[in-house]
């Protein structure tokens, strides 16, 4: 189920979801925020985003059969291997929602996201 009503914070974005469906996307945000607390949350693109050094980190999203995760076209590749079982667009991936969420991988993925954008603003102060 896609959330059909623009939300305004990503609290309303969850709750538009079925029960289960909100406790994974939840689940999804705990670890995000865990991983990352310095993050900026924001919806941007109709789904929660976070940014880190002023730059995209990753976003989510629920859907009716799966869980949105996007982590931009190089969390992605660095992934590759272990991403390689979901259905995937250019820096989008697909986690089924009748299979486990890999939380462990999301944990992974936004670790790696952080780190690339840390660098990449030391990068811009050098």
């Amino acid at each position: 189920m896609e959330s059909k009503v623009k939300a305004e914070s990503v609290e309303a974005y969850i709750a538009d979801f079925p029960e289960n469906v909100q406790a994974l996307l939840q689940q999804v945000r705990t670890v995000i925020k865990a991983q990352a607390p310095e993050a900026v949350e924001s919806i941007s693109y109709g789904m929660p985003a976070y940014k880190t050094n002023g730059k995209p980190l990753v976003y989510f999203a629920g859907f009716k059969n799966h869980l949105g995760f996007y982590a931009t076209p190089t969390g992605h590749e660095a992934f590759a291997t272990e991403l390689a079982p979901y259905k995937q667009g250019k820096g989008s991936v697909q986690f089924p929602l009748n299979q486990p969420i890999p939380f462990d991988l999301i944990d992974r993925i936004v670790a790696f996201r952080k780190k690339e954008n840390a660098d990449k603003l030391k990068s811009a102060r050098n």
